[in-house]
């Protein structure tokens, strides 16, 4: 159990102690701010600790958001102050300075709490402040003071904060308007259950594999039941997030569920359709890869995008401005968020056409609006790229390297043939070379060749540090080029399984490039150079398919491609697993809406 420990004088008719023991805390009374270090010390080494003067006034949830959060070693609220284990040190060694210095006599008048966040600040230690908009939370200096706290308490509705505040900031126009008026009270009912976010994220990823099996059946009543349950999937999507922020309930194995599991529900839901689509007669395997690339090819455009410019100095452009002049307008906002047709619109979307129509034709409409919607989002940021004076750092090009996925042979082709070039031009032309070379050529080896063109061009192009103002463009180009390739020659296969073994293959890799997005989002990293290696790095999976084309027969082309699925998927689940559930992975929790 965790620890508080009151300090300061004590108030009659406080309920200070009762809130920290409904927040699961073991309450502790100091003398002084002697006995106040004793306590702390005397404190289990690996459970939380928390220092509150006795005469704090202000809501649950305040202390709650303060003094509970599991993302932050050290955080605090006017009047609180809080370390976990890794930041027990931290909060020792400032109250320890404190009572070295004299600190302890002001005790009756001043705040202990507060003068230790003061003195972490001064050693440079980064202290999490949440933001409490309305929520009170205060230390009163006299009587009248505290009367009118108590009164400011009073005056705001505690639960109603909570609940609006377990809603995302920033979320699509469906999600706001259709989803979050009820699912936030069914986070709530979820929470005082004792249900977790994990469970809710595992039974939205059961009711999306459900709905797929339903649109696998092929019947139109079928696919009703897929688009009424991928609703509802969705709604559980909305669900576990919000349930996360109204109790708290961070954890490193709910962000890699989160961050894994939409894409994993979304593309099993494509192949669901394909093949219902295949047991009445009609083969749409390749719109759901094409949409299944599209998709991949505009989150990493999102990713590559974001990780470049995150950190950038002089980071503003006309283009930046006037989006945010447009954003100022209302209704602006909410076009602009719905044509970029974000998670929730693009589900309600496919679940109302998965009802009413086919599969080929939600097909069509999937790839028709993503890709008006991948035209804008990337026009948009490649001119805010060309208009701003960004200066790009050392961590930022780092990023955009892991997220492109290079391997060994493109290392070595760049050490043999070593030219001045680089940037999204050469990836341009490398993958412009083996798609064409894929699908306009006859000639049996062409696309080695173009695929030999490409692993040059993929280790010209990071010859130098992607610092450009449009070197985030390189990762998006590598996959476009690696996913395209793989699509054209199952499709040029022609034989059943072909393209359904292109699905896996794809899918595969697209977790393994995901996975790295998030690992790079928690400053962890990139995935561990033998991953990278073992699985060919993108021109060396993009040369051994191009290989396996020209050597083999269609329907051996076809198992070698399941086999090659098979063995990524193995490899990078079974990395990233461990990774994700091990202590040192980062509790990372995405705030945005993806594309």
């Amino acid at each position: 159990m965790s620890t508080a420990i009151l300090t300061g004088q004590p108030v009659p008719g406080s309920s200070i102690e009762g809130d920290l023991r409904s927040l699961g805390f073991d309450v502790r009374v100091a003398a002084d701010a002697a006995d106040a270090e004793r306590l702390v010390a005397e404190a289990p080494c690996e459970q939380r600790v928390a220092l509150v003067d006795a005469r704090f006034v202000g809501h649950v949830h305040a202390l709650r958001l303060g003094l509970t959060d599991p993302r932050f070693p050290l955080a605090a609220v006017p009047g609180a102050v809080t370390a976990q284990p890794e930041g027990r040190v931290t909060l020792t060694r400032a109250l320890a300075r404190d009572n070295s210095a004299g600190g302890g006599t002001a005790l009756a008048v001043d705040s202990l709490p507060d003068r230790i966040v003061t003195a972490l600040a001064d050693d440079g230690a980064e202290v999490y402040r949440p933001e409490l908009g309305s929520l009170v939370a205060a230390v009163p200096a006299d009587p009248q003071a505290r009367n009118e706290a108590r009164q400011a308490v009073a005056d705001v509705d505690d639960e109603a904060v909570r609940l609006k505040s377990a809603v995302k900031s920033r979320d699509g126009f469906f999600t706001t308007h259709f989803i979050s008026p009820y699912s936030r009270y069914l986070a709530r009912w979820c929470a005082r259950r004792g249900l977790t976010p994990n469970q809710v994220t595992t039974a939205s990823l059961i009711t999306a594999l459900i709905a797929a099996a339903c649109a696998a059946t092929g019947t139109r009543g079928g696919f009703i039941a897929a688009g009424v349950l991928l609703i509802a999937s969705f709604v559980l999507d909305c669900t576990d997030g919000q349930l996360a922020r109204y109790s708290l309930q961070y954890s490193t194995l709910g962000a890699w569920l989160d961050a894994t599991f939409d894409r994993a529900k979304e593309y099993a839901y494509y192949a669901g359709l394909a093949l219902g689509a295949a047991r009445g007669g009609d083969d749409v395997w390749a719109l759901a890869l094409g949409a299944m690339i599209l998709q991949t090819c505009r989150h990493v455009v999102d990713f590559s995008f974001n990780e470049a410019n995150h950190d950038a100095t002089a980071n503003t452009s006309p283009t930046a401005a006037l989006s945010d002049k447009l954003d100022s307008v209302g209704w602006t906002v909410w076009v602009r968020r719905m044509i970029v047709l974000p998670i929730g619109e693009r589900w309600a979307m496919i679940a109302v056409l998965t009802a009413a129509t086919t599969p080929r034709i939600t097909f069509y409409a999937l790839l028709i609006g993503c890709a008006f919607a991948a035209t804008y989002t990337t026009a948009g940021r490649v001119l805010r790229s060309l208009t701003r004076k960004a200066q790009r750092t050392d961590r930022a090009a780092q990023a955009l390297v892991d997220l492109a996925d290079n391997g060994p042979a493109a290392g070595l082709l760049a050490r043999v043939a070593r030219a001045p070039l680089g940037g999204p031009l050469v990836a341009a032309v490398g993958g412009a070379v083996v798609l064409a070379a894929a699908l306009f050529s006859g000639v049996t080896w062409a696309p080695v060749a173009g695929a030999f063109v490409y692993a040059v061009a993929a280790g010209q192009a990071l010859y130098r540090p992607l610092k450009g103002a449009l070197d985030w463009l390189v990762p998006p180009l590598f996959r476009a080029a690696e996913y395209g390739t793989v699509l054209i020659l199952a499709a040029k296969a022609d034989v059943n399984g072909a393209l359904p073994a292109a699905f896996g293959l794809v899918a595969a890799v697209a977790y393994h490039h995901y996975d790295t997005v998030y690992r790079i989002r928690g400053n962890a990293g990139a995935p561990p150079a033998w991953l990278v290696r073992a699985i060919g790095g993108h021109e060396g999976r993009t040369l051994l398919v191009t290989v396996l084309a020209a050597l083999l027969t269609a329907s051996q082309f076809t198992v070698a491609l399941t086999v090659l699925a098979v063995a990524v998927a193995l490899l990078v689940l079974v990395e990233s697993i461990r990774f994700w559930v091990s202590a040192g992975a980062p509790a990372v929790h995405d705030e945005g809406e993806p594309a």
